[in-house]
């Protein structure tokens, strides 16, 4: 890898099979290539695109910085004016450029005549993954109001479709596909947080590009609040991906020397389809330092066990059943607090609630703990109700518009004004006494509601809010380095490596039905490692969808992530004790498998059945679900390539779960299934094995080992 200038003024950056190739030469930088690696060898010079007809007298060329001043006519990456809609369009040029060690290159811009400088912190890591992030400063003396600073990234030769994700609740992270055409593709993203309609990337392919093949461009934006995210693709060049977060009017006006930074944008480039984009992330992620290394625990969340309903007694007693199925970390949900027997009160209020609890949460906490299992809480730091103790006293403590009005209520919640510091530390003081006066290992910290009026002294905050979010929890993380935290957002609204930067794991969705869990994990897995995301056996009916499923299905769907139950465990019989169980020794049994290894999807042509699974780095071990998600037209699965296996190395295959319930319809288990089977990893992958009838909304678990002495 490179990160020095040549003689010529070329950056190129080579890591993980990628390269990014930066023109420092001219005026001002130049984007060559973002995509496949070159080699260390680069042309003399550089083609110039020509001239066009009823254009600009010069050639265009795609800038680190796309800006008018060069006659760039789509999005431009910085706008913004002084007073009086002065300096409305800067003329950024290369002022300087330095290596950055190990991986990187800074690159600094500057516009006397604005009084503006710019910085862009440019990194790609071993595996693959670049990433972006810029600083502009006010050089100047009166105020610059900033509109915007994106991240604006090029696509490279063939790139025609587009691929992001949107939902709603219960329904996150679904896929949505089109053609790229001239015009721009905008996603606007007003949530104040990340949203359920969220895409957790953007990427851009070549034609009909798949799990496993195609060339894929896709970026992540890496911010929990307001954003706008874009395919742009104008008649002068490729497509464009640009990625940056959405201010309000006045949101963000810089002082004489005040700067502003932006959230790194991540990118990876794939030649070989989706999961080369996956194994970037899951790269990239599981590296950072703060990356969770402890076994993920088995963990039993007691929602839509009790829901507000509790008591010492019933939950001692889903204690002594948690501890029974070998779960490893139980986490008292909502309703434990002053005034909180239903979700209309008590928010903000964050006090044992004495009513319930005489003697606080320690008898709980004593007898989970002597069950050989963590306690965990469920906490809402960022919300408040009207009605509520700290809003009686303190009703300016709600964020708004600030014209004598409140917002709209959400699920009877008012967003608290974190940008207040008044507010800030009596919620920091809060959480930090009830961490320091019992022994919670882990907070599942939520956040129910959009933002949709977010404002601070009358002026928007959504960018102040979002900080003030994170600080809150970085500042409790220092004080209570030990306990673990999820993020949780009615479900999966706030899924981005903003927030996980500082937390341990996301909560998905709100919904643990299996069948609409198989699509809202497979594309929140598409960046996130399995470990980072929870992922739930719900009950027989589902509370949100009322699917009911077979436990197999639903604890095969809850595999491959961080495993655990919500479902009132009191209510079992022996029989779903029994396959439970073997459910949980299973995740037991593999969990470290799945939490290192590389994730595959294999492409297939009906899309009835799903096979995805996880490899070891080296090969020698995988475990597959083949899950059946709708009927089929066709009167058998046929045959299934079983993907990322070593070529040349044998390995035997077998069914491991279900074992007590058959998923498979009548005479349909395939001939291999009762004694397994033994093939090479080209075998397995080309001509693949026939898979078994499954009825719809079943599943089976596929382990396969390398040979013993092969």
């Amino acid at each position: 890898m490179s990160g020095s200038v040549n003689l010529r003024g070329i950056v190129n950056l080579r890591a993980g099979g990628s390269a990014f190739v930066l023109d420092l030469s001219g005026v001002a930088p130049v984007i060559v290539h973002w995509g496949a690696d070159l080699g260390e060898l680069l042309p003399a010079s550089f083609p110039v695109s020509p001239v066009a007809h009823s254009a600009l007298d010069q050639p265009s060329a795609q800038e680190l910085v796309p800006q008018a001043s060069s006659g760039w006519r789509g999005r431009p990456a910085l706008e913004g004016h002084r007073p009086g809609g002065r300096a409305f369009s800067a003329a950024l040029v290369t002022t300087g450029s330095r290596a950055l060690a190990p991986d990187g290159h800074e690159v600094t811009l500057s516009d006397d005549s604005a009084g503006l400088a710019l910085t862009v912190e440019i990194h790609l890591g071993e595996e693959g993954m670049l990433r972006i992030r810029s600083t502009v400063q006010n050089l100047g003396h009166d105020d610059y109001a900033l509109q915007s600073l994106s991240t604006t990234l090029p696509t490279g030769l063939g790139a025609a479709e587009i691929l992001d994700l949107t939902g709603r609740w219960c329904r996150e992270q679904h896929p949505q596909r089109q053609s790229v055409r001239q015009g721009t593709w905008l996603r606007e993203y007003r949530h104040g947080r990340t949203g359920h309609d969220s895409s957790l990337f953007t990427a851009v392919g070549t034609a009909g590009f798949g799990n496993r093949s195609g060339s894929v461009w896709a970026t992540h934006f890496g911010f929990s609040g307001n954003r706008v995210t874009s395919v742009e693709k104008t008649p002068s060049g490729p497509a464009l991906i640009g990625n940056a977060e959405l201010l309000g009017n006045g949101e963000i006006v810089l002082g004489a020397g005040e700067s502003y930074e932006t959230p790194w944008a991540y990118a990876s480039f794939s030649a070989r389809g989706l999961d080369g984009v996956t194994d970037t992330f899951h790269r990239w992620l599981r590296s950072r330092p703060q990356h969770p290394v402890s076994v993920r625990p088995v963990v039993l969340n007691t929602w839509e066990a009790v829901y507000f309903d509790h008591s010492l007694d019933g939950l001692i007693e889903l204690a002594d059943r948690a501890e029974l199925l070998g779960v490893e970390r139980f986490v008292l949900d909502d309703g434990w607090f002053r005034h909180r027997r239903n979700d209309q009160a008590g928010l903000g209020d964050w006090y044992v609630d004495e009513g319930v609890w005489p003697d606080g949460l320690t008898p709980l906490i004593d007898a989970v703990r002597a069950r050989g299992m963590e306690f965990g809480l469920w906490v809402e730091p960022e919300m408040v109700n009207e009605d509520s103790d700290v809003i009686r006293a303190h009703p300016d403590w709600i964020s708004g518009a600030g014209l004598g009005r409140t917002p709209v209520q959400w699920r009877h919640q008012q967003v608290l004004d974190l940008a207040n510091p008044d507010a800030f530390a009596y919620i920091f003081d809060r959480l930090d006494a009830l961490l320091t006066e019992n022994a919670i290992s882990y907070l599942k910290w939520d956040q129910n509601r959009d933002l949709t009026e977010m404002g601070h002294g009358g002026v928007p905050s959504a960018h102040k809010q979002t900080l003030a979010a994170y600080r809150l929890i970085d500042d409790l993380r220092r004080a209570h380095p030990e306990v673990e935290i999820e993020s949780c957002s009615s479900g999966g609204a706030r899924v981005d490596l903003g927030i996980l930067e500082r937390t341990d794991r996301v909560w998905a969705s709100d919904c643990n039905d299996a069948l609409e869990r198989q699509t809202i994990q497979r594309w929140t897995e598409a960046i996130l490692p399995p470990e980072l995301v929870g992922t739930h056996v719900g009950p027989t009916t589902s509370h949100t969808t009322a699917r009911i499923h077979s436990l197999s299905f639903r604890a095969i769907t809850a595999m491959f992530g961080h495993f655990g139950i919500e479902w009132d465990v009191r209510t079992l019989d022996e029989s779903e004790l029994s396959e439970l169980s073997e459910a949980v020794v299973l995740y037991k049994k593999h969990r470290a498998l799945i939490h290192s290894g590389v994730t595959v999807h294999a492409d297939i042509v009906d899309p009835a059945y799903l096979l995805s699974g996880s490899v070891a780095q080296d090969g020698s071990e995988a475990l597959y679900s083949f899950v059946s998600v709708a009927t089929s037209f066709d009167e058998t699965p046929g045959r299934m390539g079983f993907p990322g296996l070593n070529p040349d190395t044998s390995y035997d295959v077998h069914v491991v779960f279900p074992t007590a319930s058959s998923p498979y319809s009548d005479r349909g288990s395939a001939g291999w299934i009762p004694g397994g089977f033994s093939a090479t990893g080209r075998f397995l992958a080309e001509v693949g094995l026939p898979m078994p009838i499954l009825h719809p909304e079943h599943g089976v678990l596929i382990h396969l080992v390398e040979t013993a002495g092969a």
